[in-house]
């Protein structure tokens, strides 16, 4: 603040803090200190005050979750113990962490090398190849669920398991996809160049050269796939309905909601123990996220 305090009365000749025009300067920039961090602080309490307001309901009674009181008295820390308590909610948060555990890695694993191709590689159609990934993106998925549905269930027999929403990331995902392209294009080619006249061919040279240096858009990717999947609610209602034992959280609390919905606070207590794991995730992880997400728009 020192600093920031001291920036206008450089900019004022002959201002010094004795004289008017310093004093002025001195209380503008005090001013316009209070002001944006003013704004700052609103910001941050109209988003954080939603979640404080569901972690208090949480442990409040079941009497008191309905009244007017913001905070709990006592602490009914046994709401939480009640949730993992009730009959498939530690087997939906099974469910859920495998669909988002394997769908990131199947994602990884095949939108890397189709993103290298279309970053690196010289060949004719490539800029069709682009424009074809970029029109998938804008293709919504409700378009595709009968004849996805129909395929799944007739002719696979996979209905009322997780395998339809798992098995189609391992063919990569257009967001993915294009996410990474944008994020190869800052690697400047002298690496790879340099790679492949020590030997290494392409696959080694995406190894041991690209995925490397390529960290922070692999995380990004990774994220936005692992929170894609942890708070899918279309796929599963669509796949999974019919048999509870594949839930997820994301559905099966639409159940739980339905099944307590008088009780307000365990509903917020199983609302906070699905929303945890994915806010713990990013805030590890907000570095490299933040990181591959800006420097995708470096190179187009």
């Amino acid at each position: 603040m020192a600093q920031l305090l001291d920036t206008p009365r450089s900019t004022v000749p002959g201002a010094t803090p004795e004289t008017p025009a310093g004093r002025t300067a001195r209380r503008r920039a005090l001013l316009h200190w209070i002001a944006v961090h003013a704004l700052g602080v609103a910001a941050a309490l109209f988003f954080v005050l939603p979640f404080v307001f569901l972690a208090l309901t949480s442990l409040m009674s079941d009497q008191q979750a309905l009244t007017r009181d913001l905070w709990p008295h006592p602490f009914e820390w046994g709401n939480y113990r009640q949730v993992f308590e009730t009959d498939g909610f530690l087997l939906w948060w099974r469910n859920t962490l495998l669909y988002a555990g394997f769908g990131t890695v199947l994602t990884v694993v095949s939108s890397l090398p189709v993103a290298y191709a279309l970053a690196k590689f010289r060949f004719r159609g490539r800029h069709l190849s682009l424009m074809l990934v970029i029109s998938m993106m804008m293709l919504p998925p409700q378009v595709v669920v009968i004849p996805m549905y129909l395929f799944w269930a007739k002719q696979l027999d996979l209905s009322g398991t997780l395998w339809p929403l798992i098995v189609p990331m391992a063919f990569g995902d257009a967001f993915s996809i294009f996410l990474l392209r944008q994020f190869l294009l800052t690697i400047p080619d002298e690496y790879l160049d340099a790679a492949k006249v020590d030997g290494c061919g392409e696959l080694r040279t995406l190894l041991r050269v690209v995925v490397p240096m390529a960290k922070p858009g692999i995380a990004a990717v990774a994220l936005f796939q692992f929170f894609y999947a942890w708070n899918d609610y279309f796929g599963p209602q669509i796949y999974t309905s019919e048999n509870p034992a594949a839930w997820t959280l994301s559905y099966g609390l639409e159940s739980f909601k339905s099944a307590h919905h008088t009780n307000w606070n365990l509903t917020m207590a199983a609302t906070v123990l699905v929303m945890a794991p994915v806010i713990l995730v990013f805030f590890f992880a907000q570095k490299a996220f933040v990181e591959g997400v800006t420097l995708t728009g470096v190179k187009g």
